[in-house]
């Protein structure tokens, strides 16, 4: 994952998680857990070290991925920014950039191994307690069921419990260690738990940087 899309998700899904609490209706409330977590302080902080720890590793990886990038534009004949299947099928031919593209995902990749590993090792750490707040608010509001998101076709927010989550797991968990023990692996729900946070992320990133021509386009034009 960008450490810079990282660090715009995390501070927009704190300012997410400032918002007051709603309360559940009818013993019926929504939340996601995989929000919860990713709005956690503990995972905020942890990211944060994480991307300090690393900086050298991440500016290597800026690099990696600048020259990956500058080896697929090559065949980006339209100039798009992806990739057609014409345009794809040219790429495979051409062995030489493949193996370069090879070569740099291979390095991407061993690069990115550590970085990864004490971002699950937090996560994993917070997930531990994600049952225990989960029953915390359940007996906090006198809820009877709690559903998914998208399990749902519309939810009001006076449905949604998701914040009262965080505001448990801040108390339950409110620091993580980002060093995971010489040999640990982590449980495959814990790798899940990191796929859905690093979607989520990823996704509020993207909407804050789309937000962002919008907000200067008005000071632009006023020039």
């Amino acid at each position: 994952m960008n450490a810079r899309l990282t660090t715009t998700a995390l501070a927009a899904l704190a300012a997410f998680a400032a918002v007051p609490a709603a309360a559940q209706v009818n013993g019926i409330a929504v939340a996601d857990p995989a929000i919860a977590v990713a709005g956690s302080q503990a995972i905020q902080t942890a990211y944060n070290q994480i991307g300090t720890t690393f900086q050298a590793q991440r500016t290597q990886l800026e690099q990696l991925q600048q020259q990956r990038a500058g080896l697929i534009r090559q065949f980006d004949t339209n100039n798009d920014g992806q990739l057609s299947q014409e345009e794809q099928t040219a790429a495979q031919a051409n062995t030489a950039v493949l193996q370069q593209v090879q070569g740099l995902d291979q390095q991407i990749n061993t690069i990115q191994q550590p970085i990864t590993l004490a971002r699950v090792y937090a996560i994993e750490q917070i997930g531990q307690q994600l049952n225990t707040a989960v029953q915390q608010v359940v007996q906090a509001n006198s809820i009877q069921l709690i559903l998914s998101p998208q399990a749902t076709l519309f939810v009001a927010d006076a449905v949604d419990v998701t914040d009262d989550i965080i505001t448990q797991l801040n108390t339950l968990v409110p620091t993580v260690s980002t060093a995971a023990p010489q040999g640990w692996q982590p449980q495959q729900q814990s790798v899940q738990l990191y796929q859905q946070v690093a979607e989520i992320l990823m996704s509020v990133a993207a909407q804050q940087q789309a937000q962002q021509p919008a907000a200067q386009q008005p000071a632009a034009s006023g020039r």
